[in-house]
């Protein structure tokens, strides 16, 4: 199973890779861009040519300093750290060494992937910590067939995150098949509490979900399909949504054919819409669901496809046929 998502995922970098353009983010912070194994750095000293040198960090996020033994971690520090530390180690060399330390190529970042209801699908290289609400924001935003899910997906432990964090995805990864997920929603990301709009770290895949849909068909202004966003929808406002009823709609008898766990097949809930409109109760719909205001005239498997004819043009991509959508991660 494990070998599965990892393959899983692997597809995915790949098909994203082809399609999306890689866009740098980058902006200044109190600490800037943070080295990682793989990162070049070329370190000069002023007037002591045989003390330059040029390194990569290793896999570990160390680099060898000439004329010491032991590597210097260079992990998860700017250049400003590790000039200085750098410099400390050159005093017992030289006297007040004037150091310093360019970054020649920054090769550490595994690209975040955003994709799915956003306006622009891309990858970003991120150059510090951004938190979801900007990596969206980058992406142009949620689109209007956004259902207000969001998952994001956590390829690897998060690169210079604080030690509980790491400690944290540990745990989860070893009872996630190595990939764990967390799930927020478009509402609480907008309001900015850094529970609900957290870091987002490089290599992770974020996908905003499509909205599912229902279909309303018979004696209704403009049979069609109509999304569920993230609050959810009633039986009343899908029937606002499409104009209303029509006045030959026999209100006493609207059917839902809904769908059965794990199956392809359908139960019909028979419903009186007069009397749910008297007594102001919501009848919240499902993903899917077919609400037939009229008494059905049509078995219910050439109501699907008269569905898919027709009422699925409304949609991009048309009638599911009892299919979840399937997400590509």
């Amino acid at each position: 199973m494990k070998k599965t998502v990892f393959l899983f995922l692997l597809l995915a970098f790949g098909l994203v890779n082809t399609i999306f353009a890689q866009e740098v983010i980058n902006a200044s912070t109190s600490r800037g861009y943070l080295l990682g194994p793989g990162d070049e750095i070329a370190v000069k000293v002023l007037g002591e040519q045989q003390f330059d040198f040029e390194a990569s960090l290793d896999e570990n996020g160390n680099i060898e300093v000439p004329f010491f033994d032991k590597p210097l971690s260079a992990m998860c520090k700017n250049d400003r750290e590790l000039r200085t530390e750098v410099t400390q180690l050159l005093g017992k060399y030289l006297r007040s060494p004037q150091v310093s330390v360019k970054i020649k190529e920054r090769k550490s970042r595994a690209p975040l992937t955003i994709y799915g209801e956003v306006r622009n699908p891309q990858q970003f290289t991120l150059m510090r910590k951004f938190r979801l609400s900007e990596v969206i924001a980058a992406a142009g935003g949620s689109s209007d067939e956004a259902g207000g899910i969001v998952q994001i997906f956590r390829t690897q432990p998060p690169m210079c995150g604080e030690t509980e964090e790491i400690a944290d995805w540990k745990a989860q990864a070893a009872n996630t098949n190595g990939v764990p997920s967390s799930i927020y929603t478009l509402s609480s990301i907008k309001q900015g509490s850094e529970a609900s709009n957290p870091i987002v770290y490089p290599g992770d895949i974020v996908v905003v979900e499509k909205a599912k849909p229902v279909y309303i068909v018979g004696e209704v202004k403009s049979p069609q399909g109509v999304y569920i966003k993230e609050n959810g929808l009633s039986l009343m406002e899908a029937i606002t949504m499409v104009g209303g009823l029509n006045r030959e709609a026999k209100t006493k008898d609207i059917r839902i054919y809904r769908l059965k766990p794990n199956s392809k097949d359908r139960e019909e809930i028979a419903l009186n819409y007069e009397v749910l409109r008297k007594e102001g109760k919501q009848v919240m719909l499902e993903p899917y669901d077919i609400i037939e205001v009229d008494k059905a005239k049509k078995s219910i498997g050439q109501l699907i496809l008269d569905i898919a004819i027709n009422g699925g043009k409304t949609f991009a991509g048309g009638f599911p046929s009892g299919v979840t959508n399937r997400i590509l991660y």
